[in-house]
């Protein structure tokens, strides 16, 4: 896993909206990188509705939260509309495959998906927080809120 203290890989992925984000362009912001492992699970699901549910607190905390997993853009599109996630961005580590998920040390070569990790990202673009949780584990919110309030 990445090294607190390095510096983030910048990539660009797409959204659940096929529009692009680049990590670089939200240098200023804390970055919430939240990987799950893959859509339409319960405990991904859970983790994504919980990123929806603080994103005010979040915004608030100058933190923009990003779920990436290797789902494809238009499966992510289904499945924010299902869970009704309007404001988080659901991003595609899809193609090149697990490509970003590795550049962070999180991806699972066997199994084909990322490890369910929280990785924050300071204002100037380190990485200030990084935890891997058991892939059926629901990673606390609260945590990150306490990491992001430091």
């Amino acid at each position: 896993m990445i090294a607190i203290g390095s510096k983030a890989p910048d990539f660009t992925l797409k959204d659940q909206n096929g529009k692009n984000i680049r990590l670089s362009s939200l240098r200023g912001k804390k970055v919430v990188i939240s990987f799950r492992p893959l859509a339409w699970t319960p405990v991904c699901t859970d983790q994504m509705k919980s990123l929806e549910g603080h994103f005010d607190l979040l915004t608030k905390l100058n933190t923009v939260a990003l779920g990436i997993g290797v789902d494809s853009s238009p499966s992510n599109k289904a499945w924010a509309k299902a869970l009704n996630i309007e404001k988080t961005r659901l991003v595609s580590d899809f193609w090149p495959h697990g490509e970003v998920s590795k550049l962070y040390g999180v991806f699972r070569e066997d199994d084909g998906y990322s490890e369910r990790a929280n990785i924050i990202i300071d204002e100037k673009g380190a990485i200030s927080f990084a935890k891997m949780y058991l892939v059926g584990l629901l990673p606390d919110i609260q945590e990150i809120i306490e990491v992001l309030n430091r």
